[in-house]
């Protein structure tokens, strides 16, 4: 842990405070916190992509786990059928990899190469060019990534149900509760662990994004900046320099992930507080 993790976290931080590349560093102090958060630039190229992280993760946070969750519930259901079959379904989508995923989507949604097969079908509306309009481009690589990653929730779910011992299941039935009483009063109160592990590693997974934007868009987050996450914008100024100069500045991302690390323990205590250790 210590040389895999601790190891590159300190040093990111040691790094934020130089400024320059490889063998020409200079030690700035605070000065890339200050460009962050506010040069005319990078400031807004920084919370741009930080407001587009937040919509992501909502729609995995509202959308993937609340699936997963549904899902969960039908698979755990003791007389439905085919259980073993709909698992493997909806888990297959996460075996697949990511960049492979996002350019097939691309091509799904890229009107010159779908607009016959969408009109033969009737779905005329559907040959639109959803990854170049500003508005849509973001929503549509959100869902992509909500149905390729939906199968981790709901297994987890899964999961935790079977956890549940079955004595209480079977008082609840004699007690009269129904369906939704039983989830509610007895199956999520138990398994709110694994509900706020879950949502930590949704967090933090989102916060670190960077592949599916790779794929389906460009690492500049286009159209316009409207797919940028903190995940591209890292890649951008720490690794390939931002366009149009392309000169990398080590500082600047480090920066950034340091920024966002401490962005992710804001969000991670209180929720590890709110839902670990409840019985």
């Amino acid at each position: 842990y210590s040389l895999f993790m601790a190891y590159p976290m300190l040093d990111s931080v040691r790094l934020s405070l130089y400024e320059g590349t490889t063998g020409a560093r200079t030690f700035v102090g605070f000065n890339n916190y200050v460009k962050l958060f506010t040069d005319e630039v990078i400031s807004v190229r920084f919370w741009g992509a930080f407001k587009n992280t937040w919509k992501f993760f909502f729609f995995h946070m509202f959308l993937q786990n609340v699936l997963g969750m549904l899902f969960a519930v039908m698979l755990t259901n003791r007389t439905m059928k085919g259980r073993r079959f709909y698992q493997t379904v909806i888990f297959i989508p996460c075996t697949i990899a990511v960049m492979v995923t996002g350019y097939l989507f691309k091509l799904i949604l890229n009107p010159v190469f779908s607009q016959d097969a969408f009109k033969s079908v009737g779905l005329d509306f559907l040959a639109y060019p959803w990854l170049g309009d500003e508005k849509t481009a973001l929503n549509l690589i959100s869902l992509v990534s909500v149905w390729q990653w939906a199968g981790i929730p709901t297994m987890m779910f899964v999961a935790g149900l079977q956890g549940i011992s079955v004595d209480l299941l079977e008082a609840s039935d004699i007690e009269g509760a129904n369906s939704w009483q039983t989830f509610w009063h007895i199956k999520l109160p138990l398994i709110m662990p694994v509900v706020g592990m879950i949502a930590i590693l949704t967090f933090v997974s989102n916060f670190n994004a960077f592949d599916i934007v790779y794929a389906m868009a460009t690492p500049n987050g286009a159209p316009n900046y409207s797919t940028d996450l903190i995940g591209s914008l890292f890649y951008r100024y720490g690794v390939a320099g931002e366009h149009p100069i392309g000169i990398p500045m080590p500082g600047v991302g480090a920066a950034i992930s340091t920024s966002v690390f401490f962005m992710l323990l804001l969000g991670v205590i209180p929720t590890l507080r709110a839902t670990q250790g409840k019985e």
